[in-house]
């Protein structure tokens, strides 16, 4: 094998490890990854720390379970955001935004954070202006609330105990057991509802992008102010929400 020939394989097998990592529930083991990859541990190991050198895989100090890097989620939030069906999904919020006459956007989850991979402002004066690749809090938004609830089970009780729920208003849920509620009720009925928890004055409601019957990959959500919008006048949009994740799951799927 010529040296060209061996680099390619050696990028290929780091890119399988990365790929492996990201489908994760969780953070893995090398012994986990050397199995579902098929390779000797002596070389999963060497890898491994070539992907460690490079920022693109993380370990935990005491667990020793790897897991990717901040800097390969910004990578993939980049190519979301930017290439193949990014235009798509960007007509989908423009028809749901000329229908709704308010605020739409499309987020996924990012860390401990909610990202916007694309998002479209309505033309009232009165708005909050947050442009792609902007970071909010799971906790208290609507976006947030819908990707936790469809979490695995073990990873979503992970995170609900490690997020700080700072409260950013006098709505916002700071207790964990009332976050599980929510969330609860959150998956059951599809539906996610922020009546003011992150910015006094603004509600929004969200509904998953599903991926098949139990995962989200992301979500879509509306959002206004309170002076020009009840929340029950966006809830009467939820069947248009609705049939635009079903067509942004078909450009996921793709």
């Amino acid at each position: 094998m010529t040296t060209s020939n061996q680099s390619n394989a050696a990028a290929v097998r780091a890119f399988r490890v990365l790929e492996t990592l990201s489908e994760a529930n969780g953070p893995i083991s090398m012994t986990d990854l050397a199995g579902a990859l098929g390779l000797p541990k002596q070389t999963m190991h060497r890898i491994l720390a070539q992907l460690m050198d490079a920022g693109l895989v993380l370990r935990g100090a005491s667990n020793r379970l790897y897991e990717c890097s901040p800097r390969v989620r910004k990578f993939a939030i980049n190519v979301l955001m930017r290439t193949g069906p990014a235009a798509a999904r960007h007509g989908l919020l423009e028809a749901l935004v000329e229908k709704i006459g308010e605020t739409c956007n499309l987020t996924m989850l990012a860390g401990n954070d909610v990202v916007y991979l694309d998002r479209v402002e309505t033309e009232w004066p009165l708005r909050m202006h947050l442009q792609p690749g902007s970071h909010v809090p799971l906790h208290c938004s609507a976006s947030g609330k819908v990707l936790l609830s469809f979490l695995p089970k073990e990873r979503r009780e992970r995170m609900i105990d490690s997020l700080p729920l700072r409260a950013y208003s006098e709505h916002t849920i700071t207790d964990r057991e009332a976050l599980r509620r929510e969330l609860a009720i959150t998956r059951r009925r599809l539906l996610a509802i922020n009546n003011q928890e992150h910015l006094q004055g603004l509600i929004a409601i969200a509904v998953p992008v599903m991926l098949d019957r139990n995962r989200a990959c992301a979500a879509i959500a509306v959002q206004a102010p309170v002076g020009r919008v009840a929340l029950d006048d966006l809830l009467a949009f939820v069947p248009d929400l609705h049939l635009a994740a079903e067509e942004t799951a078909k450009t996921f799927r793709a």
